[in-house]
Formats: C-alpha cells, structure tokens, sequence
C-alpha cells in the first residue's frame, strides 16, 4: 500500500457517508496516472497553489483600490481566508477538506482587475463576463500554455458554482459557496473600518447583537451555525436566525460600503481602463500576442480580448494603460 492508498483508505473509515471521497471521484477528462503520495484532490489542490492565475491574486483588488495600507485584502489574502473556512466547516463535517480546499483555492482565479468594477465593465462591453465561468476556463483551458490543469470534476464544478445559481453537486463544494460570503463580508467590515469609511457602531445592533459585534465573533458565529446545521441535518446552510441577520448584514454592506462614493471613489477609473482596453483591442486584433489571436481565430475576438484583460493584475493593467495611452516623455542625447 502507497502513501495514497493509505490516505484513501484513512477516507474510507473516517469520513461521512455523506462525503466525497477521493477513490470515488468523477475523474478528470483527461485520464492520469495516479499518484503515489497524494489523493486526487490533494493533488488539485497543489496544481491550482502553483499557477501563474493564483499568484497573480496577490495583485488584484478585492474592495478597496490600490490600498496605501499594507493590511487590507487583495483577492489572494480574501482566497486564503475562504479555504481556511471551508476546511473547518469540511472537518468538523467529516466531509472531505482536500476537494473543499482546492474549490475554494480555485473559486476567484477569473476574477478581473479592479474587483467586481471591472468585471462590471467587461461583462457590459463583450455582453457577458462573470468571474465564475472564467475561473473555470482558466483551470480547464488557459493555464499551462492554454492545457489546462485538468483538476476533477468535483472541484471544477465548486468553483463554477460558487456563486449564485445553481448549487454545487457536492457538499464540499457547497460550503465553499458559504464560506466566500462569510469571508468577505466580515474582512470587508474590517477593511472599511480601517479605511475610515465605516465604524463598528454604524451596523445594526440586531445584526451586532445576533453574530457579534466583533470581527472573530462574527465569523465563529457563522462558522459554527453552519456546523450545527449540517450535523443536525446533513446540509449545508445557516439556521434561519443565522441566514437572516447575514442577509441584513449584506444589504448594510451594499449600502454602507459597495455602493459608498468614498469607498468606492476611484473604481470610476478602474472601470474606464478595462472598457477603453477593451475597445482598444477590438479595434487593434494586431496587437495581441499569438496566443490571444490564435484564440480570437478559434472562439472570437471578444472572447480572446476578455481572456487577456481579466488575467491582468490591477498595476499591470495601469501600467498597460500607461504605455497605450499616456504620452511618454522625449529626450536627446
């Protein structure tokens, strides 16, 4: 018995019956050779840790732009905190943290720069864009030199259903729908409160009063409401008390800090790079590099220009910006 092997059979007689394991999973489309040392999903798990598309994260906004700060979230920091949670709901659950880790490691890969502003633009200028479905066709086409990274099924069907829509199939996958909302609206709050933009006083005292009126009590609130639900009813959910004070919590958010000009000041200028790029490359296919024309050939010239702006980060798309469109200054020697 390999190292594998054993931790399958560890699978087999810890987790719940409810619970993925990774001797059964739905495969991967193209078929491989199994590892020695990891299970299926461990190995995802890795693949999606060491891609170009995770590492440029750490470069993407998640609320605030451009932050002078060294402690707010970027999407690689917001990614990180959904796994955590998503593994100690999987845990305490006896469901499988591997396949939870790695849709939530995976979950944001396609998101745009400039955060939700700029997936607001690009889905305005091609017709559609949303960050979920671009997620899953950077894991399943574009990384690798446009491979792909040929993860299961399960986990690419808990990144493409992480938001709204319909469910993932697994349960795994589900609580990585959770544990997103969980993770930004309580690091959003932190950040707000740091940027001066919000005070712990402005949230409802019923909301304060129901999660907690600090940062860690709301998350432990959340998270543990979540594992209460799911071992008294083998799903995956808040208690309704719970699942209404979070949906208040996200209508003050949306109000107090998503949709506040303060907080939100400079993502006009965010949302005016990505269009003018975007209707820059629609007019100038020439420009792109070979890979992107080879995609316009394939699926379209909106498609290919969509794949190119929503990989960037948001300091190479300023910079990209920069160099189109901002004169440069001349000198002789």
């Amino acid at each position: 018995m390999n190292i594998r092997q054993m931790l399958e059979e560890r699978e087999r007689q810890t987790l719940s019956e409810l619970a993925v394991l990774s001797c059964a999973s739905r495969g991967r489309d193209v078929e491989e050779e199994e590892s020695d040392n990891r299970t299926c999903f461990m190995r995802d798990r890795d693949r999606i840790i060491h891609s170009k598309s995770f590492r440029r994260l750490k470069h993407k906004t998640q609320v605030f732009l451009s932050p002078e700060g060294d402690h707010y979230r970027t999407r690689l920091t917001h990614t990180l905190e959904v796994a955590q949670i998503s593994r100690t709901i999987a845990r305490a659950l006896a469901l499988n943290e591997d396949l939870a880790e790695a849709a939530a490691l995976g979950h944001d890969l396609g998101h745009t720069p400039f955060g939700h502003a700029g997936e607001r633009a690009l889905d305005a200028m091609s017709g559609h864009f949303h960050h979920s479905e671009q997620s899953l066709r950077i894991v399943e086409y574009l990384e690798k030199d446009r491979q792909g990274l040929n993860l299961t099924q399960e986990v690419r069907n808990g990144i493409k259903c992480h938001t709204k829509g319909t469910p993932a199939y697994t349960l795994e996958g589900q609580i990585v729908r959770y544990a997103d909302r969980i993770a930004y609206m309580n690091h959003d709050i932190d950040d707000a409160i740091r940027a001066g933009v919000l005070k712990n006083e402005d949230i409802p005292r019923d909301i304060l009063e129901t999660l907690g009126s600090r940062h860690s009590q709301r998350i432990d609130t959340l998270v543990v409401g979540m594992i209460q639900q799911g071992l008294a009813t083998g799903t995956i959910g808040l208690p309704q008390e719970l699942q209404s004070a979070s949906d208040r919590l996200h209508d003050f958010m949306f109000e107090a800090v998503y949709l506040n000009p303060a907080a939100k000041s400079e993502e006009v200028k965010g949302v005016e790079i990505v269009k003018t790029l975007y209707d820059f490359y629609m007019k100038h296919p020439d420009k792109l590099s070979r890979d992107y024309k080879q995609i316009a050939e394939e699926e379209g010239l909106s498609v290919a220009v969509c794949d190119f702006i929503s990989g960037m980060t948001d300091r190479y798309a300023v910079t990209h910006f920069s160099e189109l469109f901002i004169p440069k200054s001349w000198s002789k020697y």
